[in-house]
């Protein structure tokens, strides 16, 4: 049974906020020093205020719906997207990827493709991506992103970040 995508609401925030947690812990494994990505991905209560003040101020924001109707708070959302108009001052295009992540157990079953389709379609988008994330890479070629050269540090994983554009 495949996920059911919808838009997100208050209401779904804390689960939300646990899937954006947890996909951060599997997709950033080995990316991230350890014990700093257990800092960053621990505070619940934090992110899911942050959910909440991002779709109360009218945020776009997708969600999947885990299909087991049996799955727990921490597991209902399995995955998500967000996009919104572009915040970099020299954007290549107008419309940004804000954030795209799927549950490990949701890999390479196409619902990452899935949350692409539904939020961006074939626009013309950007993104930010670190060096080294391999598989988020590989994800955003096949959608038709390439690099363009624009670098910059993110301070909150301590990486560095490319910006990928599908004209």
């Amino acid at each position: 049974m495949q996920p059911e995508i919808r838009p997100a609401t208050v209401e779904d925030a804390e689960a939300a906020a646990w899937c954006h947690l947890l996909c951060w812990r599997e997709a950033y494994a080995g990316l991230v020093a350890d014990d700093l990505l257990l800092e960053r991905t621990s505070d619940i209560d934090r992110r899911t205020e942050r959910w909440a003040t991002r779709l109360g101020e009218g945020s776009t924001r997708w969600i999947a719906l885990n299909p087991d109707p049996a799955a727990p708070l921490q597991e209902r959302v399995a995955g998500f997207i967000g996009t919104g108009p572009g915040r970099d001052e020299d954007g290549p295009v107008a419309f940004e990827l804000e954030a795209i992540y799927t549950r490990q157990a949701f890999w390479k079953t196409g619902l990452g493709a899935r949350l692409l389709d539904v939020a961006v379609g074939k626009q013309p988008a950007f993104l930010w991506v670190f060096e080294g994330n391999e598989r988020a890479l590989g994800f955003y070629r096949r959608h038709g992103f390439e690099p363009d050269g624009v670098r910059k540090h993110d301070p909150y994983f301590d990486l560095q970040e490319i910006r990928l554009v599908r004209y």
